[in-house]
């Protein structure tokens, strides 16, 4: 199975703020912005997307291998 923007689909658990480069601006200083979702770079976002990915498996009655929790039947 392929998922176009993987990543970008995984909720966060924790709170993460990021910089916004220079040139791109907020409506009040400084330019912090907090993460609503996962992106592409960071550590966590391989995690919330399996996460993401095996909740809705299940949800379909899908069962997860103990052996290789990559597998699904």
């Amino acid at each position: 199975m392929d998922v176009k923007n993987a990543f970008l689909h995984g909720d966060l658990k924790e709170d993460i703020y990021i910089t916004l480069l220079g040139g791109m601006s907020t409506l009040s200083p400084p330019n912090v912005c907090k993460l609503k979702r996962s992106l592409y770079g960071l550590k966590q976002a391989p995690r919330v997307w399996f996460e993401k990915f095996r909740s809705t498996l299940l949800g379909f009655l899908f069962t997860q291998s103990q052996y290789d929790p990559s597998l699904f039947l």
